[in-house]
């Protein structure tokens, strides 16, 4: 029989994270925007996290933050000139624009890619369909970077299919909107993509053409298509992964995550017979309470023992509603079994908890020796990214300091000093 197992890929926080509040229905984005943020704490409190991970016994990859400020989205809106002339007319001229241009969004890896592990595929390949992000400017320009360190991450063709994004017209934010219900993981399973109705007053991000194309290209001929309920997405949740995950046969979710849950549950039921669906009741968490503390924005994730655990915000710990339905729900005799609160809060702060940071990828063994080794994480990889982002990393970064030439210098020294660490290329 072929072991599989589960490793995340997180985003590896970049030097240009910083609070510019571009993201219309994110309410933390929005709420936070203006405010100085503090790239180097950030890009550590992610590493922590995946240093927890280690620690217990997990799989953990790692992608690189993106060249920013992009200079090459800038000259295709008509910047000309040399790196440092192109960011001086841009954020002199269209100084939204150019905070668009030096967002450090790819951090949320959650919504670098879909991916269909292989006991699902129709050729029982790992299929990845790289997200398009139309629906939002700043991260609408992510794609070719995350296609090219997909390429060079997961490279054998016999292993891996890498698909290009679906057409722009049709928003795609890869795999904060997909879930698998599988028991075993091994066994082929269920796979959901949610979808939203446009016509709410934010908007909808996820296409349902897109999950059907995402389907049809990874060779999915039995997956669920669910609708998000326009209550969540106006409450906040712009992703799906904000009000519900899955991980091998249960569904933890909050009441109003789906506009038909009950016919959501019944096809599940009917699909996989021993899933557990571990709903969260309103009147216990409300959407608002569960939204600000991203309790479904958490990583469900199984322990070498067999034992189930969820990796959550601190801001989880800190909300009262939200603290008691843990204190009740999460033990020994449940579903999920342990809870291990992460600090997070820069991400956050900008709308990203711990499972925005990360894309699961669930591999053989023959699949995983192909994955490129620079990116697998273990401790003594991890104490140098450390002592790098020590060195390298901005301490803060206001509003206004995106628009200096020394923090874009500082910005390219730090990418710069990261590839050289890990012979990428430039």
């Amino acid at each position: 029989m072929t072991s599989f197992r589960e490793i995340n890929f997180d985003g590896l926080i970049g030097p240009s994270h910083n609070y510019a509040g571009l993201s219309p229905g994110n309410v933390a984005a929005t709420l936070h925007a203006g405010e100085t943020a503090y790239p180097r704490k950030a890009a550590l409190q992610g590493l922590a996290k995946m240093r927890l991970m280690l620690k217990l016994g997990l799989g953990q990859g790692f992608f690189l933050p993106h060249d920013r400020p992009n200079i090459a989205w800038l000259m295709t809106m008509g910047f000309s000139g040399s790196a440092a002339e192109v960011c001086a007319a841009a954020w002199r001229e269209e100084p939204l624009l150019f905070a668009q241009a030096i967002s450090a969004s790819p951090m949320w890896a959650a919504n670098a890619a879909t991916v269909s592990p292989a006991p699902d595929t129709a050729d029982g390949r790992v299929h990845i369909t790289v997200a398009n992000l139309s629906t939002m400017a700043h991260r609408s320009h992510e794609w070719p970077g995350t296609l090219a360190q997909l390429r060079r991450i997961f490279p054998d063709p016999r292993q891996f299919a890498i698909h290009e994004p679906i057409p722009p017209r049709f928003g795609d934010e890869g795999a904060a909107n997909f879930m698998r219900i599988a028991a075993p993981v091994s066994d082929p399973g269920v796979e959901l993509m949610v979808y939203g109705e446009p016509g709410g007053p934010f908007p909808a991000r996820q296409s349902l053409e897109a999950c059907r194309a995402i389907f049809r290209r990874h060779g999915i001929e039995d997956g669920l298509l669910v609708q998000q309920s326009p209550e969540a997405i106006a409450a906040g949740a712009f992703h799906n992964d904000v009000v519900a995950v899955a991980h091998e046969n249960i569904l933890f979710a909050h009441e109003q995550a789906f506009a038909d849950k009950a016919a959501l549950y019944e096809s599940l039921e009917a699909h996989c017979p021993d899933v557990v669906i571990l709903e969260v009741p309103a009147s216990e968490v409300s959407l608002r309470d569960a939204i600000a503390s991203y309790l479904f924005n958490s990583q469900l994730v199984t322990l070498p023992d067999g034992s189930r655990a969820l990796i959550l915000p601190m801001e989880c710990a800190e909300t009262p509603a939200v603290k008691a339905w843990l204190d009740r729900n999460i033990s020994a005799n449940g579903p999920i079994h342990a809870a291990h609160f992460v600090d997070v809060r820069e991400s956050m702060h900008n709308g990203g908890g711990p499972a925005c940071l990360r894309l699961r990828m669930l591999l053989s063994a023959e699949a995983e020796a192909a994955v490129h080794p620079a990116h697998l994480l273990d401790e003594r990889g991890a104490d140098r990214l450390e002592a790098l982002i020590e060195a390298h990393w901005p301490e803060r970064l206001s509003p206004s300091d995106i628009g200096l030439p020394q923090s874009w210098e500082a910005m390219d020294m730090a990418r710069a000093a990261l590839l050289a660490m890990l012979d990428e290329p430039l």
